[in-house]
């Protein structure tokens, strides 16, 4: 057990610490949560980021980071979902849990193949994940209605849109190894 492995757990741990300070009947719930998901968040990028400096690499890094990070997410867009409901943040909170698990499914079974590397994360992707983390953190921080959460659903927008982008773009590499009667001369 090394640090960024740690920090990767904690995050994990920090789930139902989240969703219990969210539901909270007080009024700093809101930006507490908010707090404790910008916080999960600046540790995924710590966890990597110490992990490639320090040459700290792991396997059960490599399989946990992104775990932690889709269950908080996944998570973190349900109680807004719930808290909004609202079709206008349920619609890119869909598609970006959608597109999550297609992912997932699909670098397993390329990673079973032996074609792992054809799926690996892009820089849209990154850029994507930065969005989708500010998006998710100023909607957790502010109640639906208030002008920040119309930037926070913006920025949802932009990641959906950015998430929809990738999923294609890891389809089409994909592709060869998904349809290979089709790709034989």
């Amino acid at each position: 057990m090394n640090l960024p492995n740690i920090l990767t757990l904690s995050r994990i741990l920090m789930i139902p610490v989240f969703v219990i300070i969210f539901y909270l009947p007080v009024q700093w719930s809101y930006l507490v949560s908010a707090m404790i998901f910008a916080f999960a968040a600046a540790t995924d990028w710590l966890d990597g980021y110490l992990a490639r400096k320090l040459d700290q690499s792991t396997p059960f890094g490599a399989f946990l980071d992104p775990v932690a990070d889709k269950l908080m997410v996944a998570v973190a867009l349900t109680v807004l979902i719930e808290e909004h409901s609202s079709f206008i943040l349920t619609i890119p909170a869909t598609v970006i849990i959608g597109r999550e698990i297609v992912i997932s499914a699909l670098r397993e079974w390329m990673a079973e193949i032996g074609s792992r590397a054809s799926v690996a994360v892009s820089y849209i992707g990154k850029v994507k994940t930065t969005a989708q983390m500010f998006s998710i953190t100023l909607l957790l921080a502010y109640p639906a209605g208030q002008s920040w959460t119309y930037v926070g659903l913006g920025l949802l927008y932009m990641a959906a849109v950015l998430t929809l982008w990738s999923m294609i773009l890891y389809l089409k590499a994909a592709w060869p190894d998904l349809f290979p009667e089709k790709h034989r001369d």
